[in-house]
């Protein structure tokens, strides 16, 4: 088990057994079920925190709802019987889990030294480009700044982010669209061009 707890990065004197006890899930009994889990978690975990710090611009928070996430995850692995459907279900708590904290009236404050940050966005041009995504993103509604992220970033279909976002795909359509006219004035208001800055990750 301390391998799976170093995969997920658990908070320091906090063992996974101990993890899952507090969440209420009992720790499996399967060595597949473990192994199937360290294996999801190997390959998604860097995404899901990517996505998680388009969100909300901290990767400490990032760190923090991605384990959230994936604990939720493991809960109901048993679940999930189309192993296709893991990557789906923990972007969508992921998503749940930040929208609902997005509503809440305190904010952590960003942070400015953290690795792997060089990675996000990375299709754009230059950092000083990736960084001015980043500030406009983080000018936007929640749930619009989540349509952005989850087809411009992660290049999910329309059904995919409406599964995601737990709406109806008109909803992200019309998301999506404002989201986009919101940013595009705020480009244009810079003297950029909001396709130059969209090239690299559409």
């Amino acid at each position: 088990m301390d391998t799976l707890s170093t995969h997920l990065l658990c908070r320091p004197g906090q063992p996974w057994t101990g993890l899952i006890r507090d969440e209420g899930v009992r720790p499996a009994v399967s060595g597949d079920k473990d192994a199937e889990f360290l294996a999801f978690v190997t390959v998604s975990r860097r995404e899901l925190r990517q996505v998680a710090f388009l969100m909300c611009r901290d990767w400490h928070q990032a760190e923090d709802l991605t384990q959230d996430a994936l604990v939720s995850l493991y809960a109901a692995w048993d679940r999930i019987e189309v192993r296709s459907r893991l990557m789906p279900y923990a972007r969508r708590v992921l998503v749940r889990k930040l929208l609902d904290q997005r509503r809440r009236p305190w904010r952590r404050e960003v942070a400015t030294t953290v690795p792997d940050r060089e990675d996000v966005c990375a299709g754009t041009h230059d950092l000083g480009e990736r960084r001015i995504l980043l500030d406009l993103l983080a000018t936007l509604a929640p749930r619009r700044r989540a349509c952005l992220v989850l087809r411009y970033f992660e290049e999910l279909s329309v059904a995919e982010t409406a599964e995601a976002l737990d709406c109806s795909e008109g909803t992200v359509k019309s998301q999506t669209s404002r989201a986009l006219a919101e940013l595009r004035v705020l480009v244009d208001d810079a003297g950029l061009a909001l396709d130059d800055l969209l090239q690299g990750v559409s």
